[in-house]
């Protein structure tokens, strides 16, 4: 890669993340993507359904910050299976 790529952001393929691995739970898809903020990892997911031919999303970020991406994911999908009883199909009204 040139110098100019380098400097003004060139080749973004490179620094981009691989697509999330989704997670089934009693019929729907769980996609824990935790954000990095301030040197930690935030709680952040998706939780997603399919009806019919319409696929609903929830999304959700919560204050819980971990030290490690992979602690952050863990978490993740724990609230996202807790919002997942809690809430049921609700989450998507």
């Amino acid at each position: 890669m040139g110098f100019f790529s380098r400097l003004f952001g060139g080749n973004k393929e490179e620094t981009s993340k691989p697509a999330v691995q989704a997670e089934e739970f009693e019929g729907y898809l769980i996609y824990s993507e935790p954000t990095r903020r301030d040197g930690q990892w935030q709680t952040a997911g998706r939780i997603t359904k399919q009806f019919g031919e319409e696929i609903k999303e929830h999304a959700f970020i919560r204050a819980d910050t971990h030290g490690s991406e992979e602690e952050a994911i863990e978490f993740s999908s724990r609230k996202a299976k807790q919002i997942i009883k809690e809430m049921g199909d609700g989450m998507f009204t």
